[in-house]
């Protein structure tokens, strides 16, 4: 059984609302949400711009027993949320061996 997948993210514009989702046949997936037939957020909102597509051989493979991972993001509650820093507009944000430019397209 393959346990490969896809992480998507539609939006309904630019700097707009976004709408994340997980699918072994991504394309498939996407055409769903433009038909209005893949979820009704999506269609009800219009998220249906694809602007982020990324493959993964193994979904779980980073966290196979599936632990929740909230502790290690926020280690002081909810209030450690705040303190996140902010990136400057044209800046570009990392996360283990991804980077992802943060400008307009």
């Amino acid at each position: 059984m393959a346990k490969g997948g896809w992480v998507y993210s539609t939006a309904n514009r630019y700097r707009g609302g976004m709408y994340v989702g997980v699918s072994a046949d991504v394309i498939s997936r996407v055409y769903q949400h433009r038909e209005g037939t893949g979820s009704a957020h999506v269609r009800d909102f219009g998220k249906t711009r694809v602007v982020y597509v990324e493959d993964h051989a193994d979904i779980g493979a980073d966290n196979p027993a599936w632990l929740d991972l909230r502790d290690q993001w926020f280690t002081g509650g909810i209030d450690e949320k705040k303190a996140l820093p902010r990136v400057k507009h044209g800046a570009t944000v990392g996360f283990e061996g991804c980077s992802v430019p943060n400008e307009r397209p």
